[in-house]
C-alpha cells in the first residue's frame, strides 16, 4: 500500500541574479502590501530594509529598560542589605557609601541588558526555527553564493497564488517556483 504524502503550498520563490533586480522586486512586494515575505541574499544589501519597508526594532528600548531595571535593583539591593539588614563597617568608611555600590550596580545593569538583548532577539525573531520549507528547494541553495531570492509566504493575508505569480513575474525574475511543505 502506497502512502501518499499531502503537500501544502508554503509560498512562492522568485530568483534574481543581481542586487538591482531584487531591490526592484522588494519595492514591488512592499507596494503591493504584503506582510509575510522576505528577501534572501548572499551578502548584506545596503538599503534593503527601506526597500522592504521594515520598521526599526523595539529591541534597543527593551535593552535600555532592562539596564535601568538592573541599575535600580542593584541600588535597592545594596541599600537594603548594607543599610538595614546587615550593616558592615569596613576601614572606617560609612555604611551607606555610594562609591562602593558602583561595581554591583554596574554588573546588574550589564547582566540585565545582555540577557534581554539575547533573549529579546531570539523572541522577536521567533527563533530557534529548526525547519523551513525553503530548505527543500534545490535552487535556494545558491542563496549563500550568488543568487538573490524573494519569498512570499502563503500565510500572508493578501496571498493568492495566481496573483502573486503574476506580480513576481512582472519583476522579471530568472524563475518563479512553488515552495511546498
Amino acid at each position: 500500500m502506497d502512502i501518499v504524502e499531502e503537500r501544502h503550498l508554503a509560498g512562492l520563490l522568485a530568483e534574481y541574479d543581481n542586487v538591482d533586480a531584487v531591490m526592484h522586486a522588494a519595492r514591488t512586494c512592499r507596494d503591493a502590501g504584503f506582510q509575510r515575505w522576505d528577501v534572501h541574499a548572499p551578502f548584506p544589501v545596503h538599503g534593503i530594509d527601506n526597500a522592504m519597508g521594515i520598521r526599526p526594532t523595539i529591541l534597543p528600548w527593551l535593552v535600555l529598560g532592562a539596564g535601568i531595571t538592573g541599575l535600580c535593583l542593584g541600588a535597592i539591593l545594596i541599600a537594603y542589605t548594607n543599610g538595614y539588614e546587615y550593616p558592615f563597617y569596613s576601614s572606617g568608611k560609612p555604611v551607606m557609601s555610594v562609591p562602593t555600590w558602583v561595581p554591583v550596580m554596574f554588573e546588574l545593569t550589564i547582566l540585565f541588558a545582555a540577557l534581554t538583548a539575547v533573549f529579546g532577539m531570539l523572541g522577536l525573531n521567533a527563533l530557534p526555527q529548526l525547519y523551513n520549507p525553503l530548505f527543500k528547494v534545490e535552487r535556494f541553495r545558491r542563496a549563500t553564493s550568488d543568487r538573490f531570492f524573494v519569498v512570499i509566504d502563503a500565510t500572508d493575508p493578501k496571498f493568492d497564488e495566481e496573483q502573486v505569480t503574476q506580480l513576481l513575474n512582472s519583476t522579471k525574475p530568472l524563475a518563479v517556483e512553488r515552495v511546498e511543505d
